[in-house]
């Protein structure tokens, strides 16, 4: 068999009290996409840290090409030809294309040859099948070009090994289909590629190897054709997992929000639908379908140009989220780290943000023993995975991440919930019980609107689909009558296609 390209024996990494890695060996093999996959905080993270001589492990070895190393930092990382992508691409936005994959040469001498970079870059690129402008500045490059001029720049460098953390996270279907077409080229020409991966379909798609780490220690490492989905959700959360989704049977209540007509010129046009207490109706479509701008609307940040929002029976016009809060309307962001949370605040503190005058006393001041038990409570009811509500939001997983972001808007008691992308860039661990909140809200009479791209998800989890087609309304169905071929038809604007085929 071949020798590995780079080998990890009986790695253990302590941080204080944390254990990170206990005794984790990982071999990687030349012309291999080998997956790595695990809940947040299983140590996935610090074992490609390691591997890049971010951090040093306590005990164990590294190996390269079957020889001892010992790997300081990222440069001699990249002397070894050991390389990283990481979720957000390390990109000088003030560079151009071809500035930017040889940014990392120092031995190319004080006196730039412009016309031999710029030649070197399209080489480079079009080995990798890619036509790009290489005087481009790379400020005005989408996420998925970002990612390509680092998988340049690691070629430039003589990659051995790329590791890939996380890189589907920001992108649409057809970049993660674009990117995946690149990660087989370099494995057909000899690299390894290390894949850190949430989406298991994504995993299953583009691996030869799956390994699966739990608490910081290897539970599984199986070829691909040797493993199956709940074979390795088992492996990655310690338990039986019968369904990623289960919707629960609700009986719905009363109408709580009826939509007619809805509209923002230049963006969406005539959106029509009511909701119920205890619904989940889901908002499925393609990016450029502009769901979140509807969700906007509905919330105040983005009004509405015409039409109707009734909310329990009473017409009303939504121009600001402090209106829409009142109204009981509550919306969860796609992105909690720019537009949900304080990062650097206590998680107490996120949490009654949006309700803050109700925790301030007669002398203004903040009653923090108040609100740390208001926190307190919501810690315990979602099982949020921290030693104190007073630590702050960005020592957090991922996965807790987002439940405090939920915690933050269920503290509003809305009657409509809007979840926008609520498991994007979580584990599939905190996955299930996101589901499971959803259950329990709808259970409650809350009426929620679901925004996800993961159709899966959408078709299992909703009791009506809404579709959208570019800012256009293509029609809603019910969960007996969707199917994934039916959303998929819808979202590209050709329902009529599958009632064709019917036909």
């Amino acid at each position: 068999m071949t020798e590995p390209i780079l080998e990890l024996r009986h790695i253990s990494k302590r941080f204080d009290m944390t254990q990170a890695l206990d005794d984790v060996s990982l071999a990687i093999y030349p012309g291999e996409i080998h997956a790595l996959v695990g809940e947040n905080g299983a140590g996935k993270s610090t074992l490609i840290k390691i591997a890049t001589g971010v951090h040093q492990p306590d005990t164990g070895e590294i190996l390269v090409q079957g020889r001892p190393v010992v790997i300081h930092n990222s440069q001699e990382a990249q002397a070894l030809g050991i390389a990283a992508i990481y979720q957000e691409p390390m990109i000088f936005p003030d560079l151009n294309v071809a500035e930017n994959i040889f940014i990392s040469h120092r031995s190319r001498g004080p006196i730039v040859r412009w016309n031999k970079m710029y030649q070197d870059a399209r080489e480079i690129l079009a080995k990798l099948g890619v036509v790009m402008d290489v005087r481009q500045s790379a400020q005005g490059l989408t996420v998925a070009q970002q990612q390509t001029v680092e998988i340049a720049r690691a070629i430039s460098l003589d990659v051995r090994v790329l590791i890939m953390d996380e890189p589907t996270s920001a992108l649409s279907l057809h970049e993660v289909q674009q990117l995946f077409k690149l990660v087989r080229s370099l494995r057909d020409r000899g690299i390894a590629v290390l894949f850190i991966g949430h989406r298991l379909e994504e995993v299953f798609d583009i691996a030869d190897r799956i390994t699966v780490l739990r608490d910081g220690k290897l539970i599984s490492s199986r070829p691909r054709s040797e493993a199956t989905v709940e074979q390795v959700i088992r492996d990655m959360v310690g338990r039986e997992v019968e369904e990623f989704f289960a919707k629960s049977s609700v009986r719905l209540g009363e109408l709580v929000m009826s939509v007619r007509g809805l509209t923002k010129h230049n963006v969406f046009t005539d959106v029509n639908f009511d909701l119920h207490r205890g619904e989940v109706l889901g908002f499925a479509g393609l990016v450029g379908s502009h769901r979140t701008d509807v969700a906007l609307a509905l919330f105040g940040i983005e009004p509405a140009d015409a039409g109707e929002i009734v909310i329990d029976g009473k017409s009303v016009h939504i121009r600001s989220p402090q209106q829409a809060m009142e109204l009981g309307i509550a919306y969860v962001t796609e992105d909690r780290r720019k537009f949900g949370l304080v990062m650097p605040m206590p998680i107490c503190a996120n949490i009654t943000l949006p309700t803050l005058p109700k925790y301030v006393n007669g002398l203004g001041l903040i009653q923090r023993q108040k609100e740390m038990e208001v926190a307190e409570e919501f810690r315990r009811r979602l099982n949020i995975m921290t030693p104190s509500v007073m630590n702050t939001v960005e020592r957090l997983s991922g996965g807790n991440q987002q439940k405090v972001l939920l915690c933050k808007w269920l503290n509003v008691q809305p009657k409509v919930l809007i979840l926008d992308e609520p498991t994007r860039g979580i584990d599939v661990g905190a996955k299930v019980e996101v589901h499971h909140m959803i259950n329990d809200l709808a259970a409650q009479g809350i009426g929620i609107i679901l925004i996800s791209s993961d159709l899966p998800e959408v078709l299992a989890m909703s009791d009506r689909i809404l579709v959208m087609h570019e800012g256009r309304q293509m029609g809603i169905y019910t969960r007996e009558e969707a199917t994934q071929e039916k959303i998929m038809a819808a979202a590209m604007g050709h329902p009529e296609a599958i009632l064709e085929r019917q036909a």
